[in-house]
């Protein structure tokens, strides 16, 4: 169909049709059914609308983002993702991917901080935090807090730590940078201190569970180096004797190695009575500990002895004489 060809159709001239075609003007409103109607297409096709843009197109356009914003100027790269961003206004991946892409240039190329883009890229950052994907939430409010830090306006910064579970080690973690840049010093201590501690659990939690997959699938080789990292472990955060002793006896007992198991359970008898030494490692001089009374001490140690008299469990000892000291 020409141009003078709809331009009869329609009612109009030929030139006006011209300048629709070339993005110099717009139809008005009511002409947009009886356009529709005449290309025997729908309203959301002539508008070219769609409810969400699919990945490869949030993708695409957020790489002529990134070809803009290298190459031109960043007034003219602001300008088009505002622009875009106005055409999608639903699209919350297409909001965060551009406007972390604009608020990580400013730092790159040190970006005047205008109040017109700041303004702008807190508001869309905001808006996020609304959003259903917990994810997208958290990395707004993670990048909002970091804006106000840098920015040094630390009660504003604060505020964005509620969107963090209490359990997450991240809001102590940014609580603790909080404490430092606020000058409360033995608070920020004490916050980075159970960080550690907390942290300790877990990561010899997660290395005995891979150290039991490794014996599931009898690789001796990667069990021996999981047990070698949890002994490290155990030193490099100051647990103590017990903790360096106590990982190693599963796998002696799991392999029979006399020696091993013989030493292991002489450090740890050893060392129950000071099981709780780490609580005056100056790794966690600013924490409060719940002292390890010599009753428990004593319990640990009759508990150990009467696990360490199994004959079923320990039955490749018996000939051992230094098995049969210990368990006298």
């Amino acid at each position: 169909m020409t141009q003078e060809e709809m331009a009869n159709r329609l009612g109009v001239t030929a030139p006006a049709v011209n300048k629709w075609e070339n993005g110099n003007s717009l139809p008005d409103i009511m002409l947009l059914a009886p356009i529709a109607r005449l290309l025997d297409i729908t309203l959301d096709t002539l508008l070219s609308y769609q409810e969400e843009l699919t990945l490869e197109e949030i993708n695409n356009f957020t790489y002529e983002l990134d070809d803009k914003l290298k190459n031109g100027t960043y007034e003219n790269g602001f300008q088009w993702a505002k622009d875009k961003l106005q055409q999608y206004p639903n699209s919350e991946m297409l909001t965060f991917r551009m406007i972390q892409r604009l608020d990580a240039q400013r730092a790159v190329k040190d970006i005047p901080d205008s109040a017109d883009y700041d303004n702008y890229i807190c508001d869309c950052y905001v808006r996020i935090l609304d959003s259903k994907d917990e994810e997208l939430r958290n990395i707004a409010a993670d990048l909002l807090f970091n804006l106000y830090v840098r920015k040094e306006q630390y009660n504003k910064a604060k505020k964005y730590l509620t969107y963090f579970s209490k359990e997450n080690p991240e809001r102590k973690r940014k609580q603790a940078l909080i404490y430092s840049k606020t000058n409360r010093i033995n608070e920020a201590y004490k916050a980075y201190e159970e960080l550690l501690f907390t942290g300790y659990g877990m990561i010899n939690l997660i290395f005995h569970s891979i150290y039991m997959l490794a014996m599931q699938d009898e690789n001796m080789k990667k069990a021996h180096s999981l047990v070698d990292k949890q002994k490290e472990l155990a030193k490099i955060f100051e647990m103590g004797g017990y903790y360096e002793a106590s990982c190693v006896l599963e796998l002696a007992v799991a392999e029979k190695d006399c020696n091993t198991a013989a030493e292991a359970m002489k450090r740890m008898l050893e060392s129950s009575g000071s099981i709780g030494s780490f609580c005056d490692s100056a790794l966690y001089e600013h924490m409060i500990f719940s002292g390890i009374g010599e009753d428990f001490s004593a319990e640990l140690k009759n508990n150990l002895l009467k696990n360490f008299r199994d004959e079923e469990t320990y039955a490749f000892l018996k000939d051992d004489k230094r098995w049969q000291e210990l368990v006298k």
